[in-house]
């Protein structure tokens, strides 16, 4: 098996973190569900600092936990493709598809949610740039809740967690070609 084949498993693997994260920004520019994109915080504060900022809503954690769930059952379907057979680490049409794709998505978000937490800590406000943490906190969530149900090598996770890096950059240039993100 190349190398190669190795870092494309990685990212397969982290398909449903990936659309969960990915999913609160499209529903905030699509409208989908705005009664529920009101913050997860309510506004509250930790020492005169928002506990997480008024991006981080009801709306994404569900929404981006229910594509997560979604894409695991996608990953059902490709199963039955030899190729994406070989790339897969988990035999899709043998473990709790839910389950699988609830640890990976909502914890995905909770990690960046903890993140947004501990950055509001630091004074930094919601949107600033801060490198590396903004690009990998959701495959540090993801990597912890999957735990129960598949241990990835230490090498696979590190794997994920470069892989995530540059996925993160590339996507986020894409989002702002297409006006669905600003350039921070």
């Amino acid at each position: 098996m190349s190398f190669l084949f190795f870092i494309g498993q990685c990212f397969y693997f982290m398909l449903p973190a990936y659309f969960a994260n990915m999913t609160p920004l499209i529903a905030k520019k699509m409208r989908i569900l705005d009664s529920l994109a009101f913050p997860i915080d309510r506004g509250r504060k930790f020492n005169g600092n928002p506990v997480l900022g008024n991006n981080k809503t009801l709306r994404g954690l569900l929404l981006g936990t229910a594509a997560g769930i979604g894409t695991a059952y996608f990953q059902l379907f490709l199963f039955s493709f030899d190729f994406f057979r070989d790339l897969s680490f988990v035999d899709y049409s043998s473990i709790n598809l839910f389950l699988f794709g609830f640890l990976l998505g909502f914890g995905s978000l909770v990690g960046d949610i903890g993140e947004s937490f501990i950055k509001r800590r630091f004074g930094k406000n919601p949107g600033e740039s801060w490198i590396p943490w903004d690009q990998i906190d959701f495959v540090f969530g993801a990597l912890i809740f999957i735990l129960p149900v598949f241990i990835p090598s230490l090498f696979a996770a590190v794997t994920m967690i470069i892989v995530s890096f540059f996925w993160y950059i590339s996507a986020n240039k894409v989002a702002q070609l297409l006006n669905l993100r600003e350039e921070t």
